[in-house]
């Protein structure tokens, strides 16, 4: 469609395009109600890569309760995922990534696959291509020395002794983005021991026999490389004075972090991790911590029938809080009032999951009173900044009772209290800025630190203005780091969804509600952005590669989300009656299921830029009906 076309559409077509609106919005709604849990809760899958998959079997081969049946279902899966070029991505129709490919291949090994199949020698081929196993990320090469198929020297060095280094020491554990240090710790606990499973087959025939180029060293790269040389001969030596002493208060760090539901922090990479440096320092399965571990574990096990029979494969996380919170909103913005039943049942149940202990976030704010919200079911010590947030935005569409409002009130002064330096607002953390850890040759696995970011930052103010604290010093300093975040071309980086589409997504919104006119330049040149980043077919998308590659900001096939995204930006921007809203809002009408959901088989979630992606299931739901809600509201 030319934009002389799209000029041309008469007030009778306007006005059709709105009655389509709202008998979309009334079919997404119906079906939005329809996947609430009866205990108030909604929670769309969380799908990733099959590293998850892949390491779900090494683990449980590493500590013996690997079974045939869930070796064959995952095994299953697995193929299922595997391309026509013999590899497997990171996301949706993404490029061939080594590590991954090569841990798949690894765990399909294990599961019996021949060596010498077609599957298996594309694969092969594949992960030879890009290097052999001699080139794949750290992670992978620690899996494969947990089996002796890597040697531990040829791993760097991550030393328990990092538990004896106080706060103010750079690259201390509370360095590290919670995420993170919850890995780091259980690691190095395996780097001390480093244990030795027999896997039962080997992969010499994915080393290429020749060692990655080694890239140019300067400065912090190369003085941290001559140190992990040291720490290669600290390891050899026969006594490490204090080295038992650092296990032992490692292994009790982790002791004391375990969930509820038996995970740490309700994420594969710690949870995997812990198990198997308990494991290895001789807990056996049925210890306390190790098998509510493995029970939990269970509950992030999905079984999926495909046209090979049952497969099996495991989230790397859930996120009912957060699922529950946006589908809130979009009721409400849908019109849904907030005595109604299914908004009294989860606004009930975001209530009993306020947070109310102190966590690790508090060792950077010690006088910041307890009070938010975590992304999972079980992470009662660490809520995270964004969920809060949300929460908040939620809980002012549910009914104004006391409890309600009480728990409004701590949120706020712990969202206050979480600002870092600079006027922004991280996911989990103030001030976890520390670059320096960048620099390790431990950390090649993504995002180690937790700094803020614009996407997060956006609707802790969206929250706060709304909720009366528009002309607070903590909003004013927020809007001016925003504004100073917005990139030349006038969108922002998202850095918890993909990708600029996010974060202008979410920015204007939270500026137009903190008071910044319609008519300032950074609301025109975000209008602007996303007006010359439309599709032709009148949605919007964006690739997972713009993290890699800028210069691919908002350019891909369309999406629900995205569009959605886009179009809130719009709506707030006081767009809702120019072309690209109107074309936007048609996308998503022509486009819905007749069950009123939509597809989406892109990821449009990150974990890791640049190396770790999520598809949020319900996304393809709660943003479309939030967007049509508004566009049809209009005000």
């Amino acid at each position: 469609m030319t934009v002389e076309s799209q000029n041309s559409v008469g007030a009778h077509d306007v006005e059709c395009s709105k009655d389509a609106t709202a008998s979309a919005l009334r079919r997404a709604v119906d079906y939005l109600l329809s996947q609430q849990n009866p205990a108030g809760w909604w929670r769309g899958m969380l799908e990733t890569n099959v590293t998850m998959d892949a390491e779900d079997l090494m683990m449980r081969q590493f500590l013996g309760v690997r079974t045939d049946e869930q070796t064959v279902r995952s095994a299953r899966w697995i193929r299922s995922h595997q391309r026509d070029d013999g590899s497997w991505a990171n996301f949706f129709d993404g490029p061939a990534d080594p590590s991954t490919t090569a841990e798949a291949y690894v765990a399909l090994r294990l599961a019996g696959d021949d060596p010498e199949a077609p599957h298996m020698r594309a694969a092969r081929d594949v992960v030879l291509a890009h290097g052999g196993i001699e080139a794949t990320r750290v992670f992978t090469k620690i899996w494969l020395a947990l089996f002796g198929l890597w040697r531990w020297e040829d791993v760097p060095v991550l030393p328990p002794e990092i538990m004896f280094l106080p706060r103010w020491i750079p690259l201390n554990i509370y360095d590290f983005g919670c995420w993170a240090r919850q890995t780091i710790v259980p690691l190095a606990i395996l780097s001390a021991l480093r244990p030795r499973r027999d896997l039962g087959v080997t992969v010499d025939e994915l080393r290429s026999g020749h060692a990655p180029k080694p890239e140019t060293q300067r400065g912090w790269a190369r003085f941290f490389n001559g140190l992990d040389r040291v720490l290669h001969r600290y390891e050899r030596l026969p006594r490490k004075p204090l080295r038992a002493t650092a296990i032992h208060r490692a292994a009790a760090w982790i002791e004391t972090r375990q969930e509820a539901d038996g995970s740490w922090g309700g994420i594969q990479p710690p949870w995997v991790y812990s198990l198997m440096a308990l494991h290895a320092l001789g807990y056996p399965v049925d210890h306390p911590v190790i098998a509510k571990g493995l029970r939990g574990w269970e509950g992030f096990t999905v079984t999926e029938q495909t046209p090979s029979g049952p497969a099996r494969w495991i989230e790397a996380c859930q996120s009912p809080v957060w699922d529950t919170a946006l589908a809130v909103v979009a009721l409400g913005d849908a019109g849904i009032a907030d005595d109604h039943p299914a908004i009294r049942r989860a606004g009930d149940w975001l209530l009993e999951e306020e947070v109310r202990q102190r966590g690790d976030w508090a060792v950077r704010r010690r006088d910041t009173p307890p009070g938010g919200w975590a992304f999972e079911f079980a992470n009662d010590t660490y809520p995270d900044i964004d969920d809060t947030a949300e929460v908040v935005l939620a809980l002012r569409r549910t009914a104004s009772t006391g409890p309600n409002r009480s728990a409004r009130a701590r949120a706020h002064r712990w969202l206050l209290g979480m600002q870092s330096r600079g006027g922004g607002w991280a996911a989990f953390d103030a001030d976890n800025t520390r670059e320096i850890a960048y620099r390790l040759p431990f950390c090649d696995f993504g995002a180690v630190i937790d700094p803020p970011s614009a996407d997060v930052t956006a609707h802790v103010i969206e929250a706060l203005a709304l909720e009366g604290f528009a002309d607070s010093t903590e909003v004013s300093d927020g809007v001016r780091w925003l504004l100073k975040e917005q990139e030349p071309d006038g969108s922002w980086f998202g850095r918890w969804g993909a990708n600029y589409v996010y974060g202008t997504g979410a920015v204007v919104p939270a500026l137009v509600a903190a008071g910044v006119s319609v008519q300032d330049k950074p609301i025109r040149d975000a209008v602007r952005w996303l007006e010359s980043h439309q599709n032709a077919d009148g949605g919007w998308g964006e690739d997972l590669r713009s993290y890699d590659n800028p210069a691919s900001a908002g350019s891909a096939a369309s999406t629900p989300s995205q569009t959605a995204w886009s179009l809130l930006a719009l709506h707030a921007a006081g767009e809702v009656d120019r072309p690209a809203a109107r074309r936007g809002t048609a996308w998503l009408v022509d486009h819905q299921r007749p069950d009123g959901g939509w597809d989406e088989p892109h990821f449009t979630g990150t974990g890791f830029p640049g190396d770790f992606y999520i598809n949020y299931h319900l996304y393809r739901l709660v943003f479309p009906i939030t967007a049509l809600a508004r566009i049809l509201r209009r005000n």
